[in-house]
């Protein structure tokens, strides 16, 4: 059978009288782009997706923690790297919250560091799962979900292996607990990495009402204001006891690695000691012990470990010019009520409406229990014993934050938000 002519060809469709192609020709000599998501055969297997991601980020959270832990052991006749390894195995365990077993009693006093490093990762792994989906800006929440989920479960195999070989002559752990607890951090973080990128959290954005909106904002400006204030105040409080501080680290007899690796240690505690410290501003306080209270109005504490980030407790009561940090909180909230009303202020020039008070004070109204939420959650996290007998309770207590925080956010976002809009002049209306 010959070939056909070139004649043929052109007649059949293939080529066009120009020479060129004609599905080049149909769309203008320019070849299509291939879609966002790539062709089915080009994207990986979920369950592949999954657990590379997932491994990924085991390695990348526990790696940090076993060179820590491994500097903080080191001195001049003790320290292995075995040793090193299955201290970081416990270490990552607590880091995700999984609570401890110790021949000094329960130890869940968990690293918020690291916590944060590990949540991060996760957000990571759920992102490059819904991107090797194929559901990149799909807008699909079964999507984000499926990847949520597929994370979860490549994630709790991780669990259950580090709490089986942590338990091998070190501190132990629960398998079953180590399971569930991986399987619901690395879900719940995943779904944030996977909702962002499939644009699942743009969509619920648009489609709640702007109270909500409004609200949420608010209250995350105003709890990440009095996390601010704790961590400041929280910072100055270890400077003014650096010497004691310095003091319980030379304490330890280690050379200048094992030093570091306690520094080390101390700073993965810092967020709990900002958390503990914005507790105190908001006025509940916490616990350094069980029958201890270390608050404005009272600090009853007895013997503590030498732990350096405890250096900086107060030595009694608030008073004096200290007692003005008491309003501390309150400007948070008026903070970000101001902040609010600038902006809706703003926006209502723009349209050249005047704004008003039901749009503006009901998302400063809404901001209160948003910040109580949040401090709440943050304030059981960093919470935990860290042994038993005396030690068994530290850190605030979550309800009593969660509550305080409501009403002093609220009050100060209303009062913020109204003194904005009354001393400031109005669009002319149309």
């Amino acid at each position: 059978m010959s070939p056909d002519t070139p004649e043929q060809t052109r007649r059949s469709g293939a080529i066009t009288a120009d020479g060129r192609p004609a599905s080049r020709a149909a769309t203008g000599g320019r070849v299509p782009a291939p879609r966002a998501g790539g062709s089915p055969r080009s994207r990986a297997p979920l369950a592949v997706a999954a657990a590379v991601a997932a491994l990924g980020a085991g390695l990348t959270s526990y790696l940090p923690v076993a060179i820590v832990l491994g500097l903080a052991q080191l001195s001049e006749d003790a320290g292995s790297v075995v040793g090193a390894l299955r201290a970081g195995l416990a270490g990552w365990l607590l880091g995700h919250g999984v609570p401890l077993r110790t021949d000094a009693g329960p130890l869940g006093l968990a690293p918020l560091a690291l916590t944060a490093l590990v949540i991060w990762r996760l957000t990571r792994a759920g992102v490059h799962v819904s991107r090797a989906m194929g559901a990149r800006g799909g807008r699909s929440p079964r999507q984000a979900l499926t990847a949520a989920g597929a994370v979860g479960l490549g994630y709790a195999p991780l669990g259950v292996l580090a709490a089986v070989l942590s338990d091998l002559g070190g501190p132990a752990a629960s398998p079953v607990r180590a399971g569930v607890t991986f399987a619901l951090v690395g879900a719940g973080a995943a779904l944030a990495g996977a909702a962002r990128i499939t644009g699942v959290a743009a969509l619920l954005a648009e489609r709640a009402p702007a109270l909500a909106r409004d609200g949420v904002r608010t209250g995350l400006v105003a709890g990440l204001l009095l996390l601010a204030a704790g961590a400041g105040a929280a910072g100055l409080a270890v400077a003014t006891g650096g010497g004691d501080a310095a003091d319980m680290i030379g304490a330890y007899r280690t050379g200048v690695a094992g030093q570091a690796g306690i520094i080390l240690v101390s700073l993965a505690y810092a967020p709990n000691a900002t958390i503990w410290s914005a507790s105190y501003l908001l006025g509940p306080g916490f616990a350094v012990g069980t029958d201890t209270a270390v608050r404005t109005s009272e600090v009853s504490v007895g013997v503590l470990p030498a732990v350096p980030l405890l250096a900086g407790l107060p030595r009694g009561p608030m008073d004096g010019l200290g007692a003005g940090l008491l309003a501390v909180p309150v400007l948070a909230g008026m903070t970000a009520g101001w902040l609010l009303a600038r902006r809706l202020i703003r926006l209502a020039a723009d349209e050249r409406t005047p704004l008003a008070w039901g749009p503006l004070l009901g998302p400063a109204a809404v901001a209160g229990p948003v910040a109580g939420v949040l401090l709440g959650i943050l304030a059981a996290a960093s919470a935990g014993p860290l042994g038993g007998g005396r030690l068994a309770q530290m850190g605030p207590v979550a309800w009593q934050v969660a509550a305080v925080t409501t009403a002093v956010v609220a009050a100060g976002a209303l009062l913020g938000a109204a003194l904005t809009r009354t001393f400031t002049r109005a669009p002319a209306a149309r």
